[in-house]
């Protein structure tokens, strides 16, 4: 496992680079799936070690061809952020009844326990997030939201999405935590590949932690 992570997170250098966007710590480039195959081979090994990381085994996309990943590549040339993200036309709005009073720190811990579903009615989506990982040496520096910005911005051409044209898949208690922050709320929209239909089922052991 640390051999795998060790080679997914290794210095990246490519001669053709589709950069988005540039900062200070670090720069995020896009991957397509029509690039060259070293590219798409190092985005593969990413991919196992996130989920590896996460702790699920995610079924594929249902057309891996508009597939497009997001890599923010560190300072020193190793990848510290990946956010994949795939085309579908709906989610589902999470449902939840209002956090007790008390503490941030209750409440957040309340937040990471609770079980939640979402509505059976389904709303126009554009982007789905199949995964949105930090390794975890770089989190709490804003690298999600960065790449979430940068993904609204470069989704569709010419265009910008809006929060309301994205839904994330079966979010864990951590990446719940990250959409409701980065959303504004926290009846976002969800969708769900594993089992092809909305569920109102509880969910808090798949997705993206952030």
């Amino acid at each position: 496992m640390h051999l795998v992570t060790a080679l997914a997170l290794c210095s990246i250098g490519w001669k053709k680079e589709r950069i988005l966007s540039e900062f200070h710590d670090g720069k995020i480039i896009l991957v397509l799936p029509d690039d060259p195959k070293y590219a798409l081979k190092k985005v593969e090994e990413i991919r196992e070690m996130v989920d590896n990381d996460l702790g699920f085994q995610q079924v594929e996309s249902k057309c891996p061809s508009k597939t497009k990943t997001f890599l923010f590549i560190s300072s020193d040339k190793k990848v510290a952020g990946c956010l994949i993200a795939e085309h579908i036309n709906e989610g589902y709005r999470v449902i939840e009844d209002p956090a007790p009073s008390g503490s941030e720190g209750e409440k957040m811990m309340f937040e990471r326990q609770r079980a939640w579903c979402c509505s059976t009615t389904a709303e126009p989506a554009i982007c789905g997030i199949s995964r949105i990982w930090v390794v975890s040496t770089m989190r709490r520096q804003s690298i999600a939201s960065r790449m979430l910005d940068c993904l609204r911005n470069n989704f569709i051409y010419g265009s910008n999405l809006s929060k309301d044209e994205i839904a994330f898949s079966d979010p864990t208690p951590d990446g719940k935590l990250f959409a409701t922050r980065y959303f504004d709320t926290s009846q976002f929209l969800v969708y769900n590949f594993v089992n092809g239909t909305p569920s109102t089922q509880t969910k808090t052991d798949k997705a993206e932690k952030v």
